[in-house]
């Protein structure tokens, strides 16, 4: 063994202790630095006039070949998208959801399936941007062919306004509960140390009809209101007053 060996480890055990008693030391002062704080969720909503519905629109048509239903199912289709485009819709607004043609049968009690025809079917999402023309659309796309509208949903064009209105209420709402929690326990908000929002859902009247009840002109439509909700949860340092 070297000679040198037995100072150093004296010196590196000192270091080593002198480390453990500073971390010692240090850990009460952390503890004394932590001050209480409270945490609250505050939750708005903003309602809002919806000022553009989607709706889908489709033709259903049963014939005797597939491609008697497929052509004759295209040729009312053209119809709808025609009167669609001439109630001031753009290409935008018209999206196709579905296009199928399928073997239709029947089912005796007794004795092996019939066929009855092939059923083509078509279906258009549809964008109205002028709620006041919504009725008058879905009245004149009956009567040019379409045989199938549902899923009829109200919302709106832009709606970050609407988003950001409710978050700003909802972080009043959270300040407004925490200041009068910290009131009474006689105490004060400080800083802010953590601001976390929640879900924002956004839910939209439904509406579906059958065609028979769409053909009134026209259609009778309420979009009624619309609500954007959110939460947001902060939480604040506690002081003294």
């Amino acid at each position: 063994m070297h000679q040198g060996s037995e100072p150093m480890r004296r010196t590196l055990t000192g270091l080593l202790a002198a480390a453990m008693m500073a971390q010692l030391a240090a850990a009460p002062l952390f503890a004394q630095e932590m001050k209480p704080v409270i945490t609250v969720t505050g939750e708005a909503g903003v309602k809002v006039a919806p000022d553009m519905a989607t709706i889908r629109i489709g033709v259903d048509t049963l014939e005797g070949t597939a491609a008697e239903a497929m052509q004759n199912n295209s040729a009312q289709m053209r119809s709808v998208q025609e009167a669609l485009r001439a109630s001031g819709l753009q290409d935008r607004d018209l999206q196709t959801s579905g296009l199928s043609v399928q073997p239709e049968y029947s089912y005796p009690q007794n004795g092996e399936r019939v066929l009855q025809g092939y059923r083509a079917t078509n279906g258009l999402n549809v964008q109205v941007r002028d709620l006041a023309k919504l009725g008058g659309i879905l009245d004149q796309v009956t009567k040019d062919g379409a045989n199938n509208i549902g899923g009829l949903s109200f919302g709106l064009q832009e709606s970050g306004k609407a988003q950001d209105e409710a978050r700003v209420a909802a972080v009043k709402e959270a300040r407004r509960r925490a200041e009068m929690m910290a009131e009474a326990e006689g105490v004060k908000l400080g800083r802010v140390l953590e601001i976390r929002e929640g879900s924002e859902p956004a839910p939209r009247p439904m509406m579906r009809m059958a065609a028979a009840e769409a053909a009134m002109a026209p259609a009778p439509i309420e979009a009624g209101e619309m609500e954007f909700s959110t939460s947001v949860t902060l939480t604040w340092e506690l002081i003294k007053p």
